[in-house]
């Protein structure tokens, strides 16, 4: 039974995502790879995120990844890996976290207390996670927690918000929705990518994604119109219910105190982060 608060967990991952999203989709990714020989916008983003994995397959990512292509990995991976090594990516990812939490946030924030002391909170929340069945937390943490404070709440981050994302995923497999059925009803709640944008971005064209909708509609899923319907309702809030719950045990380590603490330290610097970044941050 959980200790926690309805919600807090969720309250404070959220949080947490904005501060590694504004990392992963930052412009100074791209010149930091470009200088390693990457110049391709998706090789740069499967480079950045499976450094930690090493030279892995393309079936391993595709299967590790859940809703893109094995096409466009396959495109890129492991041949990415003949131009460079996960090493000097794993560097060249924290060369670009250091310089956009400092562009975002600033030099006195970064110097706060109040950052260290999330810093401390969110990498002691990571005590609380378990590799077994979170293989791209686990990868994640055999890294090392930089020493600087805003680093060290970075990679936290990026360890939290692989653990909930490997745990999501297992609850997708349980909801019967395959990787583009997962998105296209993602979308439909109002709180996901356009259609437009997971073809562009995840590497699969128009054609499937609205077959998923029709597949969807069979299923009673999704209205004619695109929105959800009852049961597409009920569906996707089961499954974030359920993504909570395999989520919760670095929340329930770091407590009911630990985590309201750590949450309200992280608005200030969520909302910062996500003020200074051109695009819409998700989570």
């Amino acid at each position: 039974m959980s200790t926690l608060p309805a919600g807090a967990g969720r309250r404070c991952h959220a949080l947490l995502n904005t501060l590694h999203s504004v990392v992963a989709l930052s412009p100074d990714n791209g010149p930091e790879l470009a200088g390693l020989g990457i110049d391709d916008r998706h090789a740069a983003y499967f480079a950045a995120r499976t450094a930690p994995l090493g030279r892995v397959s393309a079936g391993a990512v595709t299967a590790l990844f859940h809703n893109f292509s094995h096409d466009l990995i396959a495109r890129h991976l492991p041949a990415v890996w003949d131009v460079t090594t996960p090493e000097e990516v794993l560097a060249a990812r924290l060369r670009a976290a250091d310089s956009t939490l400092r562009r975002l946030l600033g030099d006195e924030a970064l110097a706060s207390p109040e950052l260290a002391e999330a810093a401390r909170l969110a990498v002691r929340a990571t005590d609380g996670c378990a590799r077994s069945g979170r293989p791209m937390y686990a990868a994640l943490a055999d890294l090392p927690v930089p020493e600087t404070p805003h680093l060290a709440l970075w990679h936290a981050a990026t360890l939290l918000r692989e653990h909930r994302g490997d745990g999501h995923f297992a609850a997708l497999l349980l909801s019967g929705l395959d990787p583009l059925e997962a998105m296209v009803s993602h979308a439909a709640t109002g709180e996901g990518f356009s259609l437009e944008w997971l073809a562009a971005s995840r590497g699969w064209d128009m054609e499937q994604l609205t077959a998923a909708q029709d597949r969807l509609r069979a299923r009673g899923l999704l209205a004619a119109d695109g929105t959800l319907t009852e049961a597409g309702t009920a569906l996707r809030d089961e499954l974030e219910r359920e993504t909570d719950r395999l989520d919760a045990a670095p929340y329930e380590h770091l407590g009911a105190q630990g985590t309201e603490r750590l949450t309200e330290l992280l608005r200030p610097f969520a909302r910062a982060a996500a003020a200074g970044f051109p695009a819409r941050v998700r989570g």
